[in-house]
């Protein structure tokens, strides 16, 4: 089965742990995946935490408690599947196994909120004892209370702290991917699992804190879900969750302790707390007792105001989502509400290309058999559409009065995270009487598909909001921090460390100096001296004093600057989609500069990538070419021109008068007959509009339509088509469906003329073995498929046979015969008897669809990759296609060698990879020239490669590959690649798509990118970022990415130096003051240097300045390696800011002491005094910090002069009234400054120090920038220079002969690289079904339904 590991024997250990009879298909028509989300995380060893160390491994059986008290982990499966079931579980029957209360156990808990104890005391299981009817949500009987469960132990949370630190999501080791995944079972398989006794709780601070907590139920430990038809009232009182989506961060009770858990997880902000709390203490803080507690408040206040105001954007997003309008039935009509109104139980009509608002059961549709089609693109990333089909009994349910006279109830499956199993039954009084009927995945219609090319279709709501299968698959959303702000809060213990050191040292000072001087300082009237009490005294008195080495307004500035940043990115015009008025909105700030310093890009293709509209291009019919568009140097020129391209006007022309009219004919039949489109028109004289399951086919059949063969009609046994004018009918005899082993489809028509013919599309590889010997064309059409290839265009191959009466009579026995085989291998016996007659076929030509991609994704990719990024596409697309468009959008170029990894069970798949990896190893140890690789694996194999002892392994081959595809992929299988990289690699990773099934890959990734469009608003408003197109990733990550990571890295550093520079000087001074505490600087000023004097600069490096421009940056993306390797902001930077700031502040003081010798002697004679000198040096040093941010300023703008002279000029006038106005406040809010300006003002040397100090500081720098330059420039110094003096670059000639190059070498390799246009489902009987299903000449009733 599709979601088991392939082992040979489903019975040997580790093998059919669902008990599922083999005879039965995995999955019901229409859902087929290759693997389960429900099953990855359990039943292969999968890792999915971001810790580099894995959590402990346990069994499956362990992990889900399905092993019974006394068995050994050796024991085998079978030996567990031979046990009993109990007699009272009304849904073990063996003709159907519920799978919420049976042994399926696929049910985990509902979320991580649940202490053990909780867990404990929900555990039940439906017994039948109790009528439903008699309890709402159905019968219940609790089993047992304390069953030991070791799930609770590896998940939950010990302890209260934990308890506290997991309501906020920010445990030790927490992973957004640790929310449930799985679901957990209700535990009915066996009696011989439980205890014979029951055991006593354990107690723990979980018993106290669940005390205290509201319990919450997980309604799959709940027995099946009761859904009463048409009576709302009993539906309500069950309780269930509403249908509002909610994405925000933050709500009204959790915001607080989130926020300040988030702020006071900073270093610095605790630092700032615990400084605050000591300047409270009498007699401890030499300064003023606000000076920190007061900047503190203001710095989390705004980064609470920003926080809320990120999260209310969230907010009014989701309000948007809840507030679409749905139609419900009420009272015998359809009425509009909002989607948030619509609850379980709710009849309600959607509508053609309107999306489901919920979880729905089909009733009834437009079209016949109750057929719908519907797109799941947003879901699991597959183009094509799917097929959904009610049960017959109730398609008749197609007027509001009849759906309103429904009575009866629906037994459903508790809510659960599978997308591609339901189990239910509905028990109504319909046309055919009372009776209990099974309900399917094939009824159910998911929210987040979207209803495509049927007018209506009417169903009941069975889950809403956060019960929807989409929402339990989605993650709780992370709180991401960045590389930069982990590495400032490292700096900022150093720091805190520095702060530590000068202040032991200066409280060693003190003692020194109390124990051997304290008779000479008898006018200082100290106390008694005692070295214990006098160490902690100091040592807290120097840790205020020095506290203003980490700057208290970096991390508001930081939030400011991002938030800007964001802004300029929010307003940038480059990457604005006018098509659709969409800007790109940063939605979460905080990340910016991550995005300056991506090493890999997740990628889905699907609506990201490509467009999802086919387009028919060209096609070669008897070895000639035509297109609908001819390039003028390609041009043909003349109707026997067989090197050349025809144009369509042409083809009309030869199908006439040509010798390959005959062929051309019948391709154009096969196009308009071997298909399986349905065409429908509102009215006779309106256009047909065609529905097709899948692009593909409807771009052939319009293809068709173009070369004059229109496809008008089809009925159950024949289709109808117009050629000139006159209708032509093909009876159809019998139809060989596509699937994805077979690569090709036939039908056998008896046309007009009354000859049986089959014509067969698919793969060139599959058509070209088939054919008989005699055919001209081959090499001819094969040239044809290599230029198409070439171009990305997606390729199939046409061919046809005539077949005898006799032989048709005696094949279709064959036929028949197959298809009423019974014992699992119809599907096999089909393929087998469509080889008989799928023989000596006659090549009629190739077709040529371009699967469009978005406009710049190949120039974008090759950018990226230039920029040394690694690009994966993840996606749910088969793997002929995946290969395509990596080929198209050159992900995958002419010159790269395929490694793919296509395996059915996990030993293979560990064969393919260690081989390919041996192979690649071996040919890098040789030296020389090596092949550039990319790795394609599909999603089967790709579960096996995830499981812990194999992830590694594959992890080591894909890193060596340039691009990698990963094909067939669930959402949780993208998550995972993600985590698994994020894991091992330690690179900044990047996720980009456009659907909800996305949404977990964008959650795991550092940085999440959601596509704003048609199906791209859940993962929009899921990501950090939202774009209108996939190629404006380009300018984010090469222009804004970079910018903000460069001047992120430029504030940080310099308001490390800033603060050293001017407050190291009070360590300096205290070996001069005998380590007693006093200040230099008035203490008011101390706080005002950070919030007024000094804080402009940093915006205007933050926000406005340009290290290289956008141009250069675009045209010169290895620079955005610089990012990558962290060049602007290491450890290095930093102690090499740290150093500066300490020799600027030791050469500010040595020259201030001296020029102010002996107390700074006047004119008049009298002494300057501390405080004259104290604020010249102020001063001073405010010049050298603003010269110095002068210095690293690359590009000069009116913000850079309103920050940096400007600042100064706010001291000038700020200094003055402060001096003034504080001694005049109150009773002198502040008088050290009284009477300080007149003579300041009037003091040569406070000039003199202005003047000398900021260049002897300065020069320095100025020469060690200068040498930097000169003689020791990085690659970035040169772009500036060539930037500064415009010089031209002489590349693009250089770049032309390389593309002439890689031309030449495309031609040898897209051979065994092409793929073909085909993605019609792969589930049997499907395309069958739905060709006998449809009667297209019939009209339609009163209600749109097909009569």
């Amino acid at each position: 089965m599709a979601a088991r590991p392939n082992n040979g024997n489903s019975n040997a250990a580790g093998g059919d742990l669902l008990g599922l009879d083999d005879s039965q298909p995995a999955y019901n028509t229409g859902q087929g995946p290759p693997v389960d989300d429900n099953e990855l995380l359990n039943r292969f060893d999968i890792d999915d935490s971001d810790q580099a160390q894995p959590r402990p491994s346990t069994s499956y059986d362990d992990f889900v408690g399905g092993r019974p008290a006394g068995q050994q982990h050796g024991q085998s499966q079978s030996q567990m599947g031979s046990q009993p079931r109990p007699p009272n579980a009304p849904y073990l029957e063996n003709q159907r196994a519920y799978s919420q209360t049976s042994d399926l156990h696929n049910i985990n808990r509902y979320d991580d909120d649940l202490s053990t104890e909780d867990y404990n005391s929900t555990y039940k299981y439906y017994d039948g004892r109790t009528s439903d009817d008699q309890i709402p949500g159905g019968g219940v009987h609790v089993v047992k209370h304390g069953h030991d469960r070791n799930r609770s132990s590896l998940m939950s949370m010990g302890g209260l702290v934990d308890r506290a630190r997991g309501m906020l999501t920010q445990r030790e080791d927490y992973s957004d991917m640790n929310l449930p995944l799985t679901e957990r079972r209700v535990d009915t398989a066996g009696t011989d699992e439980l205890p014979s006794h029951e055991e006593k709780k354990k107690f723990s601070l979980n018993t106290i804190t669940s005390i205290f907590k509201r319990k919450k139920v997980d309604p799959a430990t709940l027995g099946p879900r009761i859904i009463m038809l048409n009576d709302p009232a009993t539906n309500k009182s069950n309780g269930w969750v509403d249908n509002h989506i909610s994405t925000q961060k933050y709500n009204v009770a959790t915001f607080l302790p989130k926020f300040l858990y988030e702020q006071f997880s900073k270093y610095a902000n605790l630092f700032f707390l615990f400084t605050a709390i000591l300047q409270q203490i009498p007699n401890v803080s030499p300064t003023n007792r606000y000076t920190t507690i007061v900047p503190l408040f203001i710095v989390l206040l705004v980064s609470a105001i920003k926080e809320y105001y990120e999260d209310y954007k969230r907010q009014m997003s989701d309000k948007s989502l809840n507030d679409s309008k749905a139609r419900v039935l009420k009272g015998g009509v359809f009425e509009e509400t909002k989607w948030i109104n619509v609850a379980v139980g709710d009849v309600i009509r959607v509508e053609s290309e309107e999306p489901f608002p919920a979880d729905i059961v089909l009733f009834s549709s437009s079209e016949p058999e109750g057929l719908c089609y519907i797109e799941t693109a947003n879901l699991d990333g597959e183009t094509n559409l799917k097929i959904k089909q009610a049960i017959p009994e109730t398609t008749y349910l197609l007027n509001p009065n009849d759906l309103g006279r429904l009575t009866g109830k629906i037994r459903s499956e508790q809510p659960n995270n599978s997308l591609y199993t339901y189990e239910a039954t509905l028990t109504a009084s319909l046309q055919s009487g009372q009776k209990e009927l099974p309900l399917t995945p094939e009824q159910l219609l998911l929210r987040g598909a979207t209803l495509r090319n049927t007018p209506w279709i009417h169903g009941i709501v069975v889950f809403t909001g956060h019960e929807t299968k989409l929402m339990r698959n989605a993650t709780a959303t992370p709180i991401k921090r960045t590389d930069v702000e982990r590495m400032l809060n490292r700096q900022i213990l150093m720091l805190v460390i520095i702060l530590l050191i000068l202040s032991v040292i200066s409280t060693v000072g003190d003692i020194i100096i109390q124990s051997t001087s304290r008779s000479k300082l008898g006018y200082l009237d100290l106390p008694n001296f005692n070295a214990a009490s006098q160490f902690f005294l100091d040592i807290f008195t120097y840790w205020v004093l020095y506290s203003n080495l980490v700057p208290i307004s970096l991390f508001v500035t930081l939030e400011l600057v991002k938030y800007y940043q964001a802004l300029l990115i929010n307003t940038d015009l480059d990457i604005y989609y006018p098509d659709t008025d969409t800007p790109a909105i940063c939605r979460t700030s905080s990340l910016v500069e991550e995005l300056g310093q991506i090493e890999y890009i997740f990628s889905d293709k699907t609506g990201t990538l490509t467009c999802n509209m086919m387009e028919f291009r060209q096609c070669s019919i008897g070895g000639i070419q035509y297109a609908i568009v001819v390039p003028e140097d390609r041009r043909a020129n003349g109707p026997d021109d067989l090197s050349g391209v025809h144009d369509f006007k042409q083809l009309k022309e030869n199908m006439h008068t040509h010798e390959s009219s005959f062929a051309i004919h019948h391709f154009m039949a096969l196009l308009a007959t071997c298909h399986t489109v349905i065409p429908e028109r509102k009215d006779e004289k309106s256009e047909i509009k065609y529905q097709a399951a899948s692009p593909d086919e409807g771009a052939l059949v319009e293809g068709a339509v173009l070369m004059g063969h229109k496809f008008v009609a089809r009925k159950p046994r024949s289709v109808i088509i117009e050629v000139e004018g006159q209708e032509a009918e093909y009876q159809l005899l019998a139809v060989c469906e596509f699937n994805s082993t077979r690569k090709r489809m036939s039908t056998i028509f008896r046309c007009p003329d009354g000859k049986i013919r089959i014509y067969c599309k698919g793969a060139d590889t599959v058509i070209l073995e088939r054919l008989s010997k005699n055919n001209q064309i081959v090499d001819a059409t094969l040239q044809h498929l290599e230029d198409y290839a070439t171009e990305g265009l997606r390729t199939l191959c046409l061919a046809m046979r005539e077949i005898s009466e006799d032989e048709f009579q005696k094949w279709q026995q064959i036929y028949e015969k197959a298809a009423t085989t019974v014992g699992g291998n119809r599907a096999d016996e089909l393929d087998k008897a469509a080889e008989v007659i799928e023989h000596d076929l006659t090549l009629l030509g190739a077709t040529a669809i371009e699967d469009r991609l978005q406009d710049g994704v190949p120039d974008t990719i090759h950018t990226l990759q230039t920029a040394g990024i690694k690009v994966w596409v993840l996606t749910g697309d088969r793997q002929e296609t995946a290969i395509n468009i990596g080929m198209s959008c050159k992900l995958i170029s002419e010159d790269m060698t395929l490694l793919i990894v296509n395996e059915e069970n996990p030993a293979a798949t560990r064969d393919n990879i260690q081989k390919k990896l041996d192979a690649v190893n071996s040919q890098q140890s040789t030296g020389g020239e090596h092949d550039v690789l990319a790795l394609v694996i599909d999603g089967k194999s790709l579960t096996f490669a995830l499981e812990k002892d194999m992830e590694k392994l594959f992890l080591d081959l894909a890193v060596k590959c340039r691009a990698v595809i990963c094909c067939r992929v669930s959402p949780l299988q993208k998550a995972l690649v993600v985590k698994l990289v994020k894991r091992h690699v330690k690179a900044l990773t990047l996720a980009i798509g456009d659907g909800a099934n996305d949404v977990s890959m964008i959650q795991a990734a550092h940085v999440g990118v959601g596509i704003s469009g048609v199906e791209g608003l859940q993962a929009a408003r899921s990501a950090d970022v939202a774009i209108g197109q996939f190629r404006y990733l380009r300018k984010l990550l090469l222009v804004h990415g970079i910018w903000s990571y460069q001047r992120i890295s430029k504030v940080i550093l310099y308001s490390f130096y800033k603060n050293i520079a001017m407050f190291m000087t009070q360590f300096w001074y205290s070996f001069q003051n005998a380590f007693s505490g006093q200040v230099i600087f008035e203490s008011w000023l101390l706080s005002f240097y950070n919030v007024f004097f000094t804080v402009l600069p940093p915006f205007a490096m933050g926000i406005f300045d340009q290290f290289i421009s956008a141009r250069l940056l675009d045209r010169y993306p290895q620079l955005y390696q610089l990012g990558q390797k962290g060049t602007f902001f290491r450890m290095h930077s930093f102690w090499s800011w740290v150093g500066n700031g300490f020799y600027h502040s030791i050469i500010a003081y040595i020259f201030s002491t001296y020029i102010f010798n002996e107390d700074g002697i006047m004119s008049d004679g009298k002494a300057a005094g501390h405080w004259v000198w104290g604020m010249s040096t102020y001063t001073a040093i405010l010049l050298v910090v603003l010269g110095k941010a002068a210095l690293i300023t690359n590009i000069w703008t009116k913000y850079h002069v309103i920050a940096i002279p400007g600042s100064f000029i706010v001291w000038l006038v700020l200094f003055p009234a402060y001096s003034y106005g504080a001694p005049a406040i109150s009773s002198g809010f502040s008088t050290e400054l009284y009477g300080i300006i007149p003579v300041i003002f009037s003091n040569p040397s406070f000039y003199a120090m202005c003047l000398l100090l900021p260049p002897a500081c300065l020069l320095r720098d100025f020469a060690w920038k200068y040498a930097k330059r000169m003689y020791f420039p990085q690659a970035y110094h040169h772009i500036q220079e060539i930037q500064k003096y415009n010089v031209q670059d002489y590349r693009p000639r250089m770049e032309q002969f390389q593309k002439a190059v890689r031309k030449v070498r495309q031609v040898q390799r897209m051979r065994k690289q092409r793929g073909y246009a085909f993605s019609a489902g792969d589930e049997m009987g499907q395309q069958t079904r739905l060709l006998t299903a449809y009667d297209t000449t019939r009209g339609r009733g009163q209600y749109g339904e097909a009569l």
